[in-house]
Parts: C-alpha cells; sequence; structure tokens
C-alpha cells in the first residue's frame, strides 16, 4: 500500500512541480517589467500598473484562480482554456503567473530603488549610458538585495500551489486527499507533507548558497 501511494504522490508532486517552475519562468521577468511600469514617470502607465498590483496583491490567490477559470465562460460564453485537465492547468499557470508577477515586481522596485542615486550619476559621468549603467552597475547589486525577499516568496509559491486544487488542477494534495474517500485513510494526507518538506529545504539551501556567492557586495 505504501508503495502504491508513493507512486500515486509522485505524479501528483509532477504536476505541483510543473506549475512552480513554468511560474517561475513567466513570473520573473514579467515582474520585472512590472516594476518598470510601476516606477514610470508616465502617470497614464503608472496609475494603472499600480491600481492592477494593488487588487492582485489584496485579494486573495484563491479568489483570483476561481475568477480566471469560470470568468470567461460566465461573461463571455466563452471557455477560452478548452476542457480536460490541460484547460484548467493552464488556467490556473495564468492565474499563478499574473499574481507572483505582481509581488515579484514589487520586490524589484523596491531593489532598484534602494540603491543611491549617486551610482546613477557616476555611471553618467563616467559616459556610460542608462542601460548600460542598469546591467552593468545596478543589476547585480540589485539582485544581491533581493534574493532574501525573492527566496521567501519562491518557497511561498511552493506551499501555494496546492490551492490549484479548487479548480480540479490534480496537485500531490489533491491525491492525498483522494484515499480519504477511496480508502478511508488519511496518512496519505499527512504523507504529502513530506514532499513539501524536502523541496522547500532543498531551495533553501540553494538561495543560502546564492546569498554567499554574491556576498562579495558587502
Amino acid at each position: 500500500m505504501f508503495q502504491i501511494v508513493t507512486l500515486t504522490l509522485l505524479e501528483g508532486f509532477r504536476h505541483t512541480l510543473r506549475l512552480f517552475f513554468l511560474t517561475l519562468l513567466f513570473s520573473l521577468p514579467l515582474g520585472l517589467l512590472i516594476s518598470f511600469g510601476s516606477m514610470s514617470k508616465l502617470k497614464a502607465l503608472k496609475g494603472p500598473v499600480r491600481l492592477i498590483i494593488w487588487v492582485v496583491r489584496g485579494t486573495p490567490l484563491m479568489l483570483q484562480l476561481l475568477v480566471i477559470y469560470y470568468g470567461p465562460g460566465i461573461l463571455l460564453h466563452n471557455n477560452i482554456w478548452g476542457s480536460g485537465d490541460n484547460g484548467r492547468f493552464i488556467a490556473a499557470l495564468v492565474a499563478f503567473v499574473i499574481n507572483y508577477s505582481c509581488y515579484f515586481s514589487e520586490i524589484y522596485r523596491g531593489g532598484i530603488q534602494s540603491i543611491p542615486i549617486g551610482q546613477y550619476e557616476a555611471g553618467e559621468v563616467l559616459g556610460m549610458t542608462k542601460r548600460q549603467i542598469f546591467f552593468k552597475v545596478i543589476l547585480l547589486q540589485v539582485i544581491k538585495r533581493i534574493v532574501p525577499p525573492i527566496s521567501n516568496e519562491i518557497i511561498t509559491l511552493v506551499k501555494d500551489t496546492s490551492l490549484a486544487r479548487v479548480i480540479a488542477v490534480y496537485e500531490i494534495i489533491w491525491e492525498g486527499q483522494s484515499y480519504i474517500k477511496s480508502a478511508g485513510i488519511i496518512w496519505p494526507l499527512f504523507y504529502t507533507g513530506v514532499f513539501y518538506l524536502l523541496f522547500s529545504g532543498l531551495l533553501t539551501l540553494l538561495f543560502r548558497r546564492i546569498e554567499r556567492k554574491l556576498s562579495y557586495f558587502r
């Protein structure tokens, strides 16, 4: 029985990891673009971007999942996500990318704005373009400052993937909970915690190593 449960949970964890890595793949660069919008001098761009960030950060991810998955079908009478497991997964991915992009954007913004203005001015005195100043002077310092908060958000994402089950994405907790009804046992649900702990532990070690690698900025 233990072997069967383990194989079932591994299949669910595969979907969890897929959602996790694809969310990072899209939300990390998108968050940087959103941060530029939120810092823009154009009020026509800055205002709407900050409004979107406020709404996304101020409402539960579970609510966003439900709205994004069911909203198009109810409001537009068109299920843009398609049917079946793949459609539900795509809707969940879109919700996670939007949510985490907004959180990452605020972390990026804080990191960029924490760099002293004198460093920008020094780059200009040396004849560097704004692009050169950002990528050669500012970016590495920003990365050093944002690694701790980014790592916290990424570890939170590991656990938040479980929310995808509200639209029937068959991640690991869905698989563990299914044994309560099918076999009348609850220990597989607790067993899912082992997967989360091990994966979060590996990520924690990875980010500690990254922080040590960036310690030369001290």
